[in-house]
């Protein structure tokens, strides 16, 4: 029942958080210079000024921001995210077909990152300043340094290329025509390399910030106190260390989520997958403004959603947070 509670009060915050992210998201895609009729006429190859004038009249784009503002957020108030002018569909149709293959590629991101990534640090933390621990920071820090972008095209070179064991790019296998569990193993290969582009530079910061969390609670008084009273490293280790360690990078993992999309970008866009991230890429360069704004959506709902799972897990392994 407490968690029922603290999820309806936390659902009642989020509305009016979202609402200012959708105005302020509004407001600055407006200053941006150019909108949806430039770039249909751009595409046209050119147009006269009545046509242009006509178009923007169609599309309510001659009005003041504010009068725009207002229909756009009567419509979305309603859970209309309005019609996409550059794919010719209601927006939501769009974002439906998208919205799968981000989902697949940030939940198999931050799996690895984080799993990797703590194991990595409490390794490296239980053999600091050894040749392991070493090994495992300069790892680390090679991950981090390495643009997603570089470490997407020399993936395709050395496994695609090269080697002829992973597909270059898409979803899925076009003329395959897979059903069942083929259908499956097709998708997870080509998701082989946009999961582990995506998820080595995350995986640094996870391994960086756990060998420092548990090197700090390794001395605290109460694991020294339970040593002396006899605890396997086993049991300090897991029980007693790694629940209090994981803290900070439980924080991370939540506040790092909003930032997956913008990495997608990149990632999606290298290899071609049809996601929220290449659609947001093309959305800018096309400025479908509606579509942008559902992305916008979409995301911040995602985060919202992700922070609370965060709180959630934080009291689980803290019993002293209590959920209010």
């Amino acid at each position: 029942m407490p968690i029922l509670i603290y999820a309806l009060r936390r659902a009642l915050q989020a509305v009016p958080v979202i609402i200012l992210i959708m105005i302020g998201a509004f407001l600055l895609l407006k200053l941006a210079p150019g909108d949806t009729v430039d770039a249909l006429v751009g595409d046209m190859g050119g147009a006269d000024a009545q046509f242009i004038a006509r178009l923007r009249a169609e599309y309510g784009l001659d009005q003041p921001i504010w009068v725009q503002l207002w229909r756009y957020m009567i419509k979305f108030l309603q859970f209309d995210f309005g019609w996409s002018f550059v794919y010719e569909q209601p927006v939501s149709v769009v974002l439906m077909e998208r919205i799968g293959t981000t989902l697949m590629l940030m939940a198999a991101s931050l799996f690895f990152a984080f799993t990797f990534g703590v194991g990595l640090g409490a390794i490296a933390a239980r053999k600091a300043y050894s040749t392991t621990d070493n090994v495992i920071s300069t790892l680390g820090l090679v991950f981090y340094a390495t643009p997603s972008f570089f470490l997407s095209l020399m993936m395709i070179v050395v496994f695609s290329v090269k080697l002829g064991w992973l597909p270059v790019g898409g979803i899925k296998t076009v003329a395959g025509f897979y059903t069942g569990w083929k259908h499956v193993w097709d998708v997870a290969l080509h998701l082989v390399m946009p999961t582990a582009a995506l998820s080595l530079i995350y995986l640094a910061f996870y391994l960086r910030l756990m060998r420092a969390s548990v090197l700090e609670v390794a001395e605290l008084d109460y694991v020294r106190t339970a040593r002396a009273k006899g605890a396997g490293e086993a049991r300090l280790m897991f029980h007693h260390i790694m629940r209090n360690a994981l803290l900070p990078v439980i924080t991370l993992l939540g506040l790092q989520f909003s930032t997956l999309l913008g990495g997608s970008v990149v990632v999606e866009s290298v290899f071609s997958l049809p996601g929220l991230g290449s659609l947001a890429y093309q959305s800018v360069v096309q400025r479908d403004l509606n579509t942008l704004m559902g992305i916008i959506f979409m995301s911040s709902v995602v985060v919202v959603a992700v922070n609370f799972l965060t709180d959630l897990l934080y009291a689980r392994l803290d019993s002293r947070i209590e959920l209010a």
